[in-house]
């Protein structure tokens, strides 16, 4: 499921490309839970859960760690850091973009109130 040689930007995107995943990774942002507690947030298999782990663990998104018989998964916000400094820069250049659209249509839209019969022809 994972491409194990990918660059660690495309194994984040990878890894939160699926709803499931996304919905983990809100989980654990609040903080550590048990791979039976997160399970049970889910109508999948705890199976199932445990292979979403996986491709968060593998993508560096979460860590986990034994304590007796339960597992425990944590966030790490750093390593997310790479893929929101790359949203970033298209944000910007989005937001540029549209900036100059809504330039060019007030100029248009001036245009069009300096001479109103214009528009007709």
């Amino acid at each position: 499921m994972v491409i194990q040689n990918s660059p660690p930007l495309d194994r984040v995107f990878h890894a939160l490309a699926d709803g499931t995943r996304r919905q983990i990774v809100e989980r654990l942002a609040r903080g550590e839970r048990t791979v039976m507690d997160l399970a049970g947030d889910f109508t999948i298999s705890q199976p199932a859960v445990t292979k979403h782990l996986n491709v968060l663990a593998e993508a560096g998104i979460i860590t986990r760690r034994r304590e007796g018989r339960l597992r425990y998964c944590r966030l790490r916000p750093a390593s997310l850091q790479g893929s929101l400094a790359w949203l970033a820069r298209y944000r910007r250049l989005w937001n540029d973009r549209l900036d100059a659209l809504e330039g060019l249509l007030a100029e248009e839209l001036d245009r069009q109130e300096e001479h109103p019969d214009a528009r007709d022809h």
